[in-house]
C-alpha cells in the first residue's frame, strides 16, 4: 500500500513501505534540473548540488560532512531534466535525524564563496570526463539534439557556463530552485509515514507556496549533428519519437524496445552484431520526459563499419512493426519482469521510482499493476502502437572521424 501526504504549501510526501527490510531510502526532487535554469547556466544545477553540502546551519563543510557520515548513509545526488535529486539509504533508526540534516541542506544552505571554487571545479572535472567515455558523451548530445530546447539541455554542463558562473548569480538561482513548494519527497524500506509527515511539516510547511516555474519549450535543433575526432571508432546514437511515459500504450512502447534490444536474443544484437559483426556494443532503451519520449540506441563500431551499422539498425526499427513472434513477446516481458522484480528489492530503487512516477505520470504505480500491464501487451497491441507511432525521423549524433550519410 503507497502512502501520500501533501503539506499545507503544497510539497508532496510519497511513500512506499517493505516488508522484511531494515533500511530506508529517500529523495527529495528539487525544482533545480538542467531545464528549469537560465539560459547561460548549463552544469550551474551540478554545482548547486555540491554546493549545498558544503555547510548548511550551524555546521561548516567538515561539520555537516562527520554529521552525515555519523549517521552511516550512502549519499546521492543526481541532474535530470527538470530536477536535482538529493538522498540516501540507510539504516531506518537514524531517519529522523537524517532529514534534519536534509533539511538544513535546502533550507539553510551556507553556500560560502570558497567552497563554491570547490564545487565548480568538480563540475567542470565532469564535463572533462566525458572525452574519456565517448558513450555517455554521445548520448548527452543525443538527448540535446532530440527534445526541444531547453528539454534537452546537458545534466552533466558545458564549460564555457561554468567558467562564466558566479557565486551570486548561483545563490540566486537557489533562492528559486530550492523550493520546498514544489519540491517532491519519497520514501520507501522501513518507516513510519506519520513520524516522517509531522517532521517535514514542521521542517518545510512555513515556507509558502509557489507557482510552478513555467518552461517555455522551443523547437528541436537539426536531425544530424557529427563531433569530429580522430579516434579509432566511431560511436552513433540515435533516437526516434514514441509515446510518453503517460500515454496509454507506454507498456506496449516498452516491450517493443525490448524486442530491439532485451538482451543476446535481440533483434538489434542479432542482425548488427552476432550475423553481421557489425560493432563491439548495440543496444536501445526507452527514454521519457514527461513532455516527450523517444526510443534512443547506441552503438560502437569502427569507420569502416559504421555506414553500415547505422543503415542495418534503422532498418531493424523500421521492420519491428511488419511482425512479432510469440518466442519474442515471451522473452521480452520475461525480461522486463525480472528486472522489475531485482528493481523492486532495492529501497534506494523504489524511493527513486515513486518520485520519478508522480511527476511523469501523476500517481505512483504499484508493483502490482506494472506487472498486470506489460502481461497485458499482446502482438497486436504492440503492432497497433508501432504502427500509430511509427520510429521513423531519426536524430543521429555521431562521434569520430568519419560523418554519415544519412
Amino acid at each position: 500500500m503507497l502512502d501520500r501526504h501533501t503539506l499545507a504549501n503544497g510539497m508532496v510526501l510519497l511513500g512506499e513501505p517493505m516488508k522484511g527490510v531494515g533500511s530506508v531510502a529517500f529523495d527529495f526532487m528539487l525544482p533545480a534540473g538542467a531545464a528549469m535554469l537560465p539560459e547561460g547556466c548549463c552544469g550551474a544545477a551540478n554545482v548547486l548540488s555540491d554546493w549545498i553540502f558544503r555547510g548548511a546551519a550551524n555546521r561548516d563543510n567538515r561539520r555537516l560532512g562527520d554529521a552525515l557520515d555519523g549517521l552511516g548513509l550512502h549519499r546521492a545526488a543526481s541532474v535530470e531534466s527538470r530536477h536535482v535529486k538529493i538522498g540516501a539509504v540507510l539504516e531506518a533508526g537514524n531517519i529522523g535525524r537524517a532529514l534534519e540534516l536534509y533539511a538544513d541542506v535546502v533550507l539553510e544552505p551556507s553556500l560560502d564563496d570558497r567552497q563554491f571554487v570547490m564545487a565548480r571545479q568538480l563540475a567542470a572535472d565532469g564535463v572533462a570526463a566525458l572525452d574519456d567515455n565517448p558513450r555517455q558523451k554521445v548520448l548527452l548530445n543525443l538527448r540535446e539534439q532530440f527534445y526541444p530546447e531547453p528539454l534537452g539541455r546537458s545534466t552533466v554542463g558545458k564549460n564555457r557556463d561554468l567558467k562564466a558562473l558566479s557565486p551570486d548569480r548561483l545563490r540566486r538561482i537557489a533562492a528559486e530552485s530550492l523550493d520546498p513548494a514544489n519540491t517532491i519527497f519519497s520514501i520507501a524500506g522501513k518507516y513510519d509515514f506519520e513520524s516522517i509527515c509531522r517532521l517535514l511539516e514542521k521542517r518545510f510547511g512555513p515556507a509558502p507556496a509557489r507557482r510552478p516555474r513555467a518552461v517555455q519549450i522551443g523547437t528541436r535543433p537539426d536531425r544530424y549533428r557529427h563531433i569530429q575526432t580522430s579516434a579509432a571508432q566511431v560511436h552513433i546514437g540515435l533516437m526516434a519519437e514514441t509515446v510518453r511515459p503517460a500515454d496509454k500504450d507506454y507498456y506496449n512502447a516498452a516491450v517493443a524496445v525490448s524486442i530491439l534490444s532485451g538482451g543476446m536474443s535481440s533483434r538489434l544484437f542479432t542482425e548488427v552484431r552476432e550475423k553481421r559483426g557489425l560493432c563491439y556494443a548495440v543496444a536501445a532503451r526507452y527514454h521519457g520526459l514527461r513532455d516527450a519520449a523517444g526510443i534512443l540506441c547506441y552503438a560502437g563500431t569502427t569507420p569502416e563499419k559504421a555506414q553500415e551499422t547505422f543503415e542495418v539498425i534503422t532498418d531493424q526499427f523500421r521492420r519491428l512493426p511488419e511482425g512479432i513472434t510469440e518466442e519474442e513477446l515471451h522473452r521480452a516481458k520475461v525480461g522486463l519482469k525480472s528486472s522489475l522484480i531485482l528493481h523492486s528489492e532495492s529501497s534506494g530503487s523504489r524511493a527513486s521510482t515513486a518520485g520519478s512516477d508522480y511527476h511523469l505520470r501523476g500517481r505512483v504505480r504499484g508493483l502490482d499493476e506494472i506487472k498486470a500491464a506489460v502481461e497485458g501487451t499482446t502482438a497486436e497491441s504492440i503492432l497497433s502502437c508501432l504502427r500509430a507511432h511509427p520510429l521513423k525521423d531519426f536524430t543521429i549524433v555521431t562521434i569520430g572521424s568519419r560523418e554519415l550519410k544519412i
